[in-house]
């Protein structure tokens, strides 16, 4: 390894900082490497003349002029990544630097197992390379599952919704599938990173991810918070008050699950003999104004907020980002921003940001590829 202090060994920690997403400017770069601005700007003028970096854009002003953008040339590969829901598969291609170059959809069923998931998952791959980004090279995985998983080992633990995926070695399977570097993370975790990433500063931000299911994150000082374990965020089974005491996916009763998911509010809807299979349905006939349909996602929206608002008094953070299929209804997302502003204590919700998703339904592919840029050694 050359000298930390030397060109070459000032080279290299540039190199690694922007490839793994800790530094996207100058000024990052500064802080970071604690040596003067003019030591970086050397370094990074270096950079630009031999092609290893390219500068593009601006960002956000912390006082001064605004900063130019650093983002690495792309290195002849790409990151594949995918998040899985209960009854679908969205797939993406990156580049090196974490921009989503592509994604696509399509139905699967989780319950089918790991090895058939895998399998399509990897046809899927191949055919949106094929046309995002011919004859580039794999660099690298990342997948986001619906159940928590132990990062960074990807083994997932206690999945109330994925039959016969419980201890399995996600990350394992797919470094012997595809022979690269893997990330294998929680979906809402990823999302959440995806958030944060394209909103560029949103503070202390709690996200939630409301879809057929519903899980959580936290965002703090520009760090994804783990957990002991990295199972931090289930706030799918927070019991909440008025839920019924319906039993629950874990096996507990009158959990958040039972009423404020998309899962729940189409079997809640069918029971009252309207036609809703899932949550696109729900969502269908919510958009159409069907009065029953619109009542009962209003109140869905109002128990997120219940459990949401002990977390902001405790929390107090900049922001409360509601993603997901169910993000899509503005009566949702404004029935939980009503009751967080009746629950909270008003100095926690004074200055406070509640809104929808502005990743949308990308989040998690963005959050995956940035995750996995950390991983992967993409550097020219």
């Amino acid at each position: 390894m050359p000298d930390p202090s030397s060109p070459a060994g000032l080279r290299e920690q540039a190199l690694n900082l922007l490839a793994s997403g800790k530094a996207a400017s100058r000024a990052d770069l500064v802080e970071t490497m604690q040596v003067a601005p003019s030591t970086v700007s050397t370094v990074v003028r270096r950079l630009i003349d031999e092609g290893t970096v390219l500068e593009e854009g601006v960002g956000q002003s912390t006082g001064g002029r605004r900063p130019r953008i650093l983002r690495l040339r792309d290195a002849g590969g790409v990151f594949c990544v995918s998040e899985l829901g209960a009854r679908h598969a969205r797939v993406g291609v990156c580049a090196p630097g974490g921009r989503l170059l592509s994604a696509a959809e399509f139905a699967i069923d989780i319950g089918a197992g790991p090895d058939a998931v895998f399998a399509e998952i990897a046809t899927a791959f191949e055919a949106l390379v094929a046309v995002a980004a011919p004859g580039r090279h794999l660099l690298a995985v990342g997948i986001a599952l619906p159940g928590p998983v132990e990062f960074p080992h990807g083994r997932i633990i206690g999945p109330a919704r994925m039959p016969g995926w419980s201890g399995y070695d996600a990350q394992a399977h797919l470094r012997e599938r595809f022979l690269v570097p893997v990330v294998v993370d929680n979906d809402a975790k990823a999302a959440a990173v995806g958030e944060h990433v394209t909103r560029g500063d949103a503070g202390d931000m709690i996200y939630v991810k409301a879809g057929t299911g519903i899980g959580g994150s936290l965002v703090s000082g520009g760090e994804l918070y783990r957990g002991g374990h990295g199972l931090s965020g289930d706030v799918t089974h927070v019991r909440v008050a008025d839920s019924g005491e319906r039993e629950c996916s874990c096996g507990g009763r009158g959990c958040l699950e039972t009423m404020a998911s998309g899962a729940a509010l189409a079997h809640l809807l069918a029971e009252r003999g309207l036609p809703i299979a899932d949550t696109r349905d729900v969502i269908a006939a919510a958009l159409n104004a069907d009065p029953t349909v619109v009542t009962m996602v209003r109140q869905a929206g109002r128990l997120l907020g219940v459990a949401l608002s002990g977390l902001v008094n405790f929390l107090n953070p900049d922001s409360v980002v509601i993603g997901g299929a169910l993000s899509s209804l503005d009566v949702y997302v404004a029935a939980a921003r009503g009751m967080l502003y009746e629950r909270c204590l008003p100095p926690m919700t004074q200055s406070l940001s509640i809104e929808a998703s502005v990743a949308g339904p990308d989040a998690a592919l963005i959050g995956l590829g940035h995750l996995v840029r950390a991983t992967a050694d993409v550097r020219p």
